[in-house]
């Protein structure tokens, strides 16, 4: 039996941290469903479609536009998504063990909602634990280079959004 993981964030935008999880995820797991949430408590820099459409851009890229890989937007309860995907785990990155409380809190909510879906934590490469997309946008906005960061397509989303030769 096939196995269907979803991948759940707001991707705002995609990091190389967000695609080093999907990456090793494909590893895993035989069909990837990655979930750009709206969240209508956060200030997106991004629309949900220009969200989706630069992620499917960077899977084209950097992983060869694997086809067991569906890129799309949701509202609402990622276990309500799950169950309507039929998936059997949701992968959640981790950088840094401040982010493991957070996520441990909503696994364990997601688990009384749902009992069989299952979370599972992978942790982002060594060499990306400093990346988030919070942390790419400022560096963007105030002019400062990416390179590495983010996928080329990603750059050149930030460079549109922020009229700046850099980033």
């Amino acid at each position: 039996m096939a196995k269907l993981a979803i991948y759940p964030g707001s991707f705002d935008p995609i990091t190389n941290g967000h695609l080093n999880i999907i990456e090793r995820s494909l590893k895993i797991f035989d069909s990837l469903y990655i979930a750009v949430a709206i969240n209508a408590k956060k200030q997106a820099l991004f629309s949900p479609e220009e969200r989706v459409s630069m992620i499917r851009e960077a899977i084209e890229q950097e992983i060869d536009g694997s086809e067991r890989i569906k890129v799309e937007y949701f509202s609402g309860l990622i276990v309500d998504y799950a169950m309507k995907c039929q998936a059997d785990a949701l992968v959640r990155g981790l950088r840094a063990v401040s982010d493991f409380e957070y996520e441990f809190q909503m696994a364990s909510m997601n688990r009384k909602l749902s009992p069989k879906v299952e979370t599972m934590f992978m942790m982002t490469a060594e060499g990306q634990f400093y990346i988030s997309s919070q942390t790419v946008k400022e560096v963007a906005s105030l002019g400062g280079c990416v390179d590495g960061l983010v996928p080329k397509n990603v750059k050149r989303e930030l460079r549109r959004k922020f009229g700046r030769k850099n980033p």
